[in-house]
């Protein structure tokens, strides 16, 4: 497993009970996770500074409640990047941190490259990925289907003091624009997917993860470049390993243009304990 153990405005103070207890900067939070299905808290007195927690209905969905002050949006660093924070519906704060250790990835194969490197970001959120391809000192296009998100990305790009670098930010079905840029003959260098498990485009497409994935990928080879750098994929879909995502790249990406493969999961460390809190999983292919 790949382990998220270089933050410093982030951490998981304890976790037990279906709930992890984390600290944002200095804003500490409980939210859900279905990994965790212990019951004994490690640090029990940890969970009485608590700022705010998130609480599921049986319904579906759910709600904030606090308990101390919370800022409407705040700011952690992670190294040299930056990214605003903000409690969302759906338990979300803007951020997932174990993606750090894909962003490190990302920037030392960008970085080690010594030429020009053109990024397709797709599902991109809030930019995680983005702000660091861009800080390593590619270009980036960030697509995404959702106006908020596109807008918190460049709230996240401005942040780590990177507006002056080319990033090209897109509101679009991730199908629609990837087979318009075959159309126009645009190719990029690296390609990064973040795919939900279920979701909707701008004009109600339907996203099924396990329907939907191997075309998606097949599709995206149509505009890599002639000497492209790296292809990589995550995902939170329940029930898939990271063997599947090795296979699917196997079968695309490697056919075309031999290099590396690698998968496996990624995970938070909690503090002051051997614990590790398994977040996602990844297939990355690489020149």
């Amino acid at each position: 497993m790949n382990i998220a153990n270089n933050w410093k405005d982030y951490e998981i103070l304890d976790m037990a009970n279906g709930e992890k207890l984390e600290r944002w900067g200095n804003v500490i939070l409980v939210r859900p996770d279905p990994q965790i299905i212990w019951k004994e808290k490690s640090f029990p007195e940890k969970w009485k500074s608590v700022n705010a927690r998130y609480h599921r209905s049986s319904t579906g969905g759910g709600n904030w409640t606090y308990e101390k002050k919370v800022p409407q949006a705040w700011q952690v660093n992670y190294k040299e990047l930056s990214f605003r924070i903000k409690p969302m519906g759906f338990k979300h704060t803007g951020l997932f941190p174990e993606q750090a250790v894909n962003w490190d990835w990302m920037i030392e194969k960008i970085k080690g490259a010594k030429r020009e490197i053109k990024v397709l970001n797709l599902f991109a959120y809030t930019g995680g990925a983005t702000v660091a391809c861009s800080y390593a000192g590619a270009s980036v296009c960030h697509v995404d289907s959702s106006k908020g998100m596109v807008t918190w990305a460049k709230e996240n790009i401005v942040a780590s003091g990177l507006e002056n670098r080319p990033v090209r930010f897109i509101v679009d079905d991730v199908f629609k624009f990837v087979n318009r840029e075959i159309r126009r003959g645009n190719t990029y260098d690296a390609i990064i997917m973040d795919p939900p498990s279920y979701g909707r485009g701008t004009n109600g497409e339907v996203w099924k993860f396990e329907e939907n994935i191997t075309e998606l990928v097949e599709l995206c080879s149509k505009v890599l470049s002639n000497n492209p750098l790296f292809f990589l994929i995550n995902s939170y879909t329940t029930g898939i390993s990271s063997t599947v995502l090795e296979n699917i790249l196997r079968l695309s990406i490697d056919k075309k243009y031999k290099g590396k493969l690698a998968s496996g999961e990624i995970g938070l460390p909690m503090t002051n304990s051997s614990l590790v809190l398994p977040c996602g999983i990844y297939g990355r292919w690489e020149s």
